[in-house]
């Protein structure tokens, strides 16, 4: 699997397969209950792959694979890699409150220039809360760095087991 060096977050994969989306579904249960490497849930037609706790690391990603059919024979598998669901929504607050406090600085700027009084401070926070920003996007891209090859592992580990059935 070729991972892009696009701004990509959360990289997405789509495979179109020769097996009933149910086989495929129940393939991950099985081999999931017997291997160590990995921790395989399964809801409805819906496959979360992720590292055991014991290997994990802040920046371990998960693969979370949707498994349906589309039309007669024809069945779709749906792949997404991400960060684990705390990573990602403590990295969505960060950007949620440096936006809104961006925002807050900006407004602060316009009133104190509509009042004609000194402004810098609202400039400073602004620069500031910018700076932030990079900082959380170079920290994400360091973090997607240091999970490229568990990404790729759980990549192998799904190719392995969509080419064990029959």
């Amino acid at each position: 699997m070729e991972i892009s060096k696009d701004i990509v977050l959360r990289p997405r994969f789509f495979k179109e397969l020769d097996i009933s989306s149910e086989k495929a579904l129940q393939a991950f249960e099985k081999i999931g209950k017997s291997n160590p490497n990995f921790v395989v849930n399964r809801i409805d037609h819906h496959v979360f792959i992720r590292i055991p706790k014991s290997k994990q690391h802040f920046w371990s990603p998960q693969l979370h694979l949707e498994i349906y059919e589309i039309a007669e024979k024809k069945h779709l598998l749906k792949g997404l890699f991400g960060p684990s669901p705390t990573v990602w929504t403590l990295f969505m607050f960060l950007h949620f409150i440096v936006a809104m406090l961006f925002i807050g600085s900006l407004i602060w700027m316009y009133v104190n220039i509509r009042l004609e009084k000194p402004h810098l401070f609202s400039i400073i926070a602004m620069v500031f809360l910018f700076i932030i920003w990079f900082v959380l996007y170079f920290a994400g891209s360091l973090g997607k760095q240091a999970g490229k090859k568990e990404m790729q592992d759980l990549y192998n580990f799904m190719e392995r087991t969509i080419n064990s059935i029959e």
